[in-house]
């Protein structure tokens, strides 16, 4: 099968509103033919291919990874790459891709969680790297959706991190969106120590969509933010 014939077959998987379904078509594709097409569903104007193609990264990846775990790294470090100034880009679905990624393997998860949360951290020493601070708001809303995506599965580990403080600045942030992602990521970490900040929020009637488990779903800042309370307060 050729390059245009791939990728007219991957954004075909990924139109598909299952992800059982899409997960079994894809294993009838070599894992190394379908990045190119997922790298360009990354752009895609379809909200839905483009949620899609950040699922498949998840799959993919670790496939490609236990047959060749080099080939896996390139892909990592091209995701990297697409972030930082010099690649003549934006990243765009560069931070979710690898947070799926990295949900679902815990050899890449060793060996790239500190580049990713250095992206959540202004320049100065690290434990592994200076900070590569994310300036744009759309990009601090894909990092913020993989710290939450990362919750799920990866919990311990963003705690050991110390991902909770690294968060707490967003609440504070010009984007409804970043400002409903820190909640929720603090929210999901078990943070009970900045209930006068997130109550500040309440009222915040920003709205922001959330995919997760393969569907959409609008919420407000402000019921984040009860729910935030809520969980710190039962007799709320």
């Amino acid at each position: 099968m050729n390059r245009r014939k791939t990728k007219q077959t991957v954004f075909h998987i990924l139109q598909s509103t299952q992800r059982t379904e899409i997960h079994k078509q894809l294993e009838c594709l070599n894992p190394l033919d379908t990045i190119s097409p997922l790298f360009s569903a990354l752009c895609a104007t379809n909200d839905s291919v483009r949620w899609n193609g950040i699922y498949c990264f998840g799959i993919v990846v670790p496939a490609i990874r236990l047959s060749n775990e080099e080939s896996a790294r390139i892909i990592m470090r091209r995701l990297l790459w697409s972030l930082n100034d010099e690649s003549g880009g934006i990243g765009w679905g560069a931070p979710e891709a690898m947070a799926e990624i990295m949900a679902q393997d815990d050899k890449l998860i060793h060996e790239y969680l500190h580049m990713f949360l250095s992206y959540m951290r202004e320049d100065g020493p690290e434990l592994y790297a200076d900070g590569n601070f994310l300036e744009l708001p759309m990009l601090q809303r894909g990092l913020l959706w993989g710290v939450l995506r990362l919750c799920e599965t990866r919990l311990k580990l963003l705690l050991e991190n110390k991902v909770d403080k690294d968060v707490v600045p967003y609440l504070s942030s010009e984007d409804g969106h970043v400002r409903g992602l820190a909640v929720w990521c603090l929210l999901e970490m078990g943070d009970s120590t900045n209930k006068e900040t997130v109550g500040r929020l309440v009222t915040d009637g920003s709205t922001l969509e959330i995919y997760r488990e393969g569907y959409a779903q609008e919420f407000t800042v402000g019921s984040i933010a009860e729910k935030y309370l809520r969980s710190n307060d039962p007799h709320m």
